[in-house]
């Protein structure tokens, strides 16, 4: 017969057994998901020293998703793609020695035109709440930064993004300065999802080490659909409900397998900025 002293105790493992499952798939779905973040929006910048990653990309667990990948079933056919060859033209090579003075005006709006392969997306930006990220990009766009530039991430699974602004498409693109992080305590941005049609930074902030914050450069990621992300990253603007249009043909075309030297999952869709324009009303 058991004592209630002994079932007691009997309660008590099954309790604690019961909390190390939970902290056990816990921790699992956090790599799963770190993971996913990080080599969607991690960037290096030019001239940075160090890449800010998650343990979860490195080592032995690296190995086993290549050694999955090269043991699964093979990949279904390349979906066709929806958009047009790219305009003539080159990107121009442009480095800045420090962020550009602030020169827009905080009251007024700006909107961004990004006339894609794919069509227009345009960008309502939010001039008040990220005033220095909009500027920024008032000055890049005026120089020909983006244009000709192709966007070099789409991500299809747990986080729904479409990435752009590196000028050499491999993700490790920047203007040669960083911007501080600005409007994270957005009211759009609670319960930590970027909502469809949000348009934000792309930085090198890695939450585990705290390391990497202020670290937006020329990156952007475009939210196809509400993505579970923590607001660490600048929300600057909103894209029109045409733009969004666009979007769902680049996100309905899928990504392609990660590349092993960048990790980047391109779009099958060419998508190339032919041309960016800012502008003020």
């Amino acid at each position: 017969m058991v004592s209630q002293d002994q079932r007691r105790r009997q309660l008590a493992r099954e309790k604690f057994l019961r909390q190390q499952q939970r902290r056990t798939s816990a921790r699992r779905k956090a790599r799963v998901r770190n993971a996913a973040i990080a080599s969607v929006l991690g960037v290096i910048l030019v001239g940075s020293v160090a890449l800010y990653t998650t343990d979860v990309l490195k080592g032995d667990d690296k190995k086993d998703n290549v050694n999955a990948e090269a043991s699964a079933s093979p990949s279904p056919s390349k979906a066709p793609d929806p958009c047009e060859k790219p305009a003539e033209g080159k990107v121009k090579e442009l480095t800045f020695k420090k962020e550009p003075a602030l020169t827009i005006d905080k009251t007024a709006k700006y909107t961004m035109d990004l006339q894609t392969t794919c069509g227009a997306i345009p960008i309502t930006m939010d001039a008040a709440k990220a005033p220095r990220t909009v500027n920024s990009f008032d000055f890049l766009v005026n120089k020909g930064y983006l244009d000709h530039t192709k966007c070099h991430r789409l991500t299809t699974e747990g986080i729904y993004v479409l990435q752009c602004g590196d000028p050499q498409g491999t993700g490790t693109g920047g203007p040669g300065y960083t911007i501080p992080d600005e409007n994270l305590k957005d009211p759009r941005l609670k319960g930590d999802v970027y909502p469809a049609g949000t348009v934000a930074m792309a930085n090198q902030f890695n939450a585990q080490t705290g390391e990497g914050k202020n670290s937006g450069g020329s990156q952007f990621f475009l939210v196809t659909q509400d993505s579970p992300l923590p607001a660490n990253y600048t929300p600057f603007g909103t894209v029109s409900k045409d733009g969004m249009k666009v979007l769902k043909k680049i996100a309905d075309a899928g990504a392609q397998p990660a590349d092993p030297q960048t990790g980047n999952t391109a779009p099958n869709a060419t998508v190339v900025i032919n041309k960016a324009t800012v502008k003020k009303s």
